[in-house]
Order: C-alpha cells, then structure tokens, then sequence
C-alpha cells in the first residue's frame, strides 16, 4: 500500500532543549537538609498540581512554570524534590516524566482508534508523529475522551506543507473518518419511522414552496477537494488502494440499522439538503441552490423528484415539518 511521502513539519517533544533540562535534573545530586513540603500539602492541591504538570503539553518542567500549576502549589524545577521525592534509580523530574508518557501514550492510543484508514494511508509511524503534533497544538480539555479527535483534521490543514496534494487527501479523509465516527455515535433513527416517497406525493402542489424537512439527527454532510469515499471504503476493506488526485467531493453521511452509509452528492444537491437541513422551507431552498450553483430552473426541477425519491428511500428526513408560526 502507498504511503505519505510528505515532509511534514511535525513539532516534537525531543527538542533539544529539554533533552538538556531533563538531564540538568537527572545529573543533580540530592540535596541534603531539603525540607519536605508536601507533607502539609492537602491531598486535592497535590493531585491537581500533578495532573497539571503531567498533562502540560510542553512537558513536565513547563508544566511546573504554567500558572494553572502554579495556583497549587508554586514550585519549579530546583524545588521539585520538596513535593516528589526521588527514587534510588530516578531523580523527581523522571519520576513525573513515567507519568507524563503514559499520560500522552494513552491519548495516542485512543487517536488510534479513532483513525485506523488513516493509519493505513500513512503507516503508524507517521500517525504517531502527527498525533503529537496535534496533542501539543491541541491538548484534552475535557474529562472525556471522545472528543479527542475532534480537531485533528483541522491540525493536520493548518500544519500541512503548501501545494501538495497528498497533505490535502490526508486533511479529506481525517475529516472524513471522524465525521463518520460521530454519526455511527451519535443519535440515529433506528426503529424510527422515516419520511417516504409516498408522504411527499400527497402535499399539495401549492403547499411545496412552505414544506419544512425534518431532517435525521444522524445526517451530515461534508464538503472535500478529494473524492475520498471510495478510497476510504477501500482502505477499511483492506484492499490495495490507489490515492485519488484532487477533484471537488462533496458526500452525504447516514445511518440505518447501526451501519454508516455514504452518499454522493453533486454541488446542487450540496447546496439544496445544506438548505433543507439549516430549516429553510423548500421554495427558499431551491432558490439557494439555484444561486450557488447557476442551474437552469427547468434543469433543476427535472432532477428534484428523483432526488428527493433517493432521500427518502435513504432515510434523510424524519418527517415534514409542522408549519412554524409567525
């Protein structure tokens, strides 16, 4: 399987720098007389002060110089050893460090889970340097895990190297691999009942210009400069996979009994299901996508029956609307 060839710019956190902090600490002696403070420490400061350091981004002795570590107990890397003593093999820093790389290393893993297409468009090596990468610019801010990756593919276009195609696939199928896994997630329609053909045919021709769509919680749709679906389903297969060149994409996202399923969608019909999902009713709507799009009225109306046969028969809408009042 081809891999990314990209020189990325990828921060690290073996700059250097603190490979030569770190060892300042490591090669310091103990010092004698040093007096114990975390002994009149209550329990909740100690532990908020050490889940600061060991989840800063910038590591561990910057975690100690951050003001939200600060606020707990206000020691740097000279004093260390009044709050974590050291071990016979491990000197405070390196004590706090096993934790700071179990921290990330526990993060990294859930990316991964995450993102196994990616994975295999990239190799893990390469992964778990853009993971880094991305936890750094974008630590865990909440107290659960499943947001974790919610802005990975917005790291990857902000940090991707200029003018090359590859860089712009990997920021497509991220974005497309975690739009996936927030509808496979998220609310669905199972054991609902869903809006049909047959509910569309008997609103009345005058009524269709006001007809608000209930869309499915579980629909969304995504905008792309590569056509990644095909490619996506490929690499989950575990098929041999050729990257596709850049080409406008845009797809409609799904789910019906528990199984995620992808829709293609031309630039009309973009533009129109945007419209129908933001609540605009269907007259408004159509105009939208006529204006986005400069299509022919006669062309667009000739194509609306069979588009909306389609949504419905894939479970876009819920139902129709009820009228809103002024």
């Amino acid at each position: 399987m081809r891999r990314c060839p990209i020189p990325w710019p990828i921060p690290s956190w073996k700059s250097p720098e603190r490979r030569a902090a770190r060892t300042s600490y490591r090669s310091s002696k103990p010092r004698e007389g040093r007096r114990m403070i975390k002994d009149s420490l209550a329990l909740d400061r100690l532990q908020h002060w050490m889940q600061a350091v060991i989840t800063h981004p910038g590591g561990v002795l910057a975690g100690m110089g951050a003001e939200e570590a600060r606020r707990h107990i206000d020691v740097d890397g000279d004093r260390v050893e009044e709050v974590i003593t050291r071990s016979r093999a491990l000197g405070s820093v390196d004590r706090l460090e096993v934790y700071a790389r179990a921290y990330y290393a526990r993060l990294i893993e859930c990316l991964r889970a995450e993102f196994p297409v990616l994975i295999r468009a990239i190799g893990e090596d390469l992964f778990d340097e853009f993971a880094v990468g991305y936890l750094i610019h974008y630590p865990s801010r909440s107290y659960t895990l499943n947001r974790l990756g919610a802005h990975l593919a917005r790291h990857l276009d902000e940090t991707r190297p200029p003018d090359e195609g590859w860089a712009a696939l990997l920021v497509d199928l991220a974005a497309l691999e975690w739009a996936i896994g927030e509808v496979y997630d998220g609310p669905g329609v199972e054991g609902q009942r869903l809006l049909d053909a047959a509910d569309l045919l008997v609103v009345p021709a005058d009524r269709w210009p006001e007809v608000r769509l209930e869309a499915a919680p579980c629909l969304r749709t995504l905008a792309l400069s590569h056509p990644v679906g095909a490619y996506y389903t490929a690499l989950r297969r575990g098929e041999d996979a050729t990257p596709p060149g850049p080409a406008e994409s845009f797809l409609a996202l799904t789910r019906r009994d528990f199984v995620v399923r992808l829709h293609e969608l031309s630039r009309p019909q973009y533009h129109l299901l945007n419209a129908l999902m933001g609540g605009q009713p269907l007259g408004p709507a159509i105009g939208a996508a006529m204006e986005a799009d400069a299509v022919a009225p006669d062309r667009l109306v000739a194509d609306l029956r069979r588009w909306f046969h389609d949504w419905a028969a894939a479970g876009f809408f819920r139902a129709i609307a009820s009228p809103r009042r002024a």
